[in-house]
């Protein structure tokens, strides 16, 4: 009894898991397949199914590490100063989490 009791229970609690993944897949796929559609406006024939085929076997870019994100803030903050610089640098690298 107690071997059925830790079975169903292992059962109800990994549904939902096993539930969840195909469809978070699924909306990823969705998402990139819009993304896709919309940068393909104006493409048509062979241009059009060139561009969709390459769009959505590519893979997604890496997210920018903290280092590059300095990077690119030290960048963009060239020419400012002080109170601008710090405000600026603080905003900058904040964006993107």
């Amino acid at each position: 009894m107690k071997k059925m009791l830790i079975a169903i229970t292992s059962f109800a609690l990994a549904t939902p898991l096993l539930l969840a993944t195909p469809a978070m897949a699924e909306n990823a796929q969705q998402s990139k397949m819009a993304a896709c559609n919309k940068d393909a406006t104006g493409k048509k024939g062979d241009e059009r199914k060139a561009f969709m085929k390459d769009c959505l076997s590519s893979k997604p870019a890496q997210p920018m590490t903290q280092q590059d994100k300095m990077k690119q803030c030290n960048a963009d903050a060239a020419g400012k100063k002080g109170d601008e610089r710090k405000a600026f640098m603080s905003s900058c690298l904040k964006k993107g989490k």
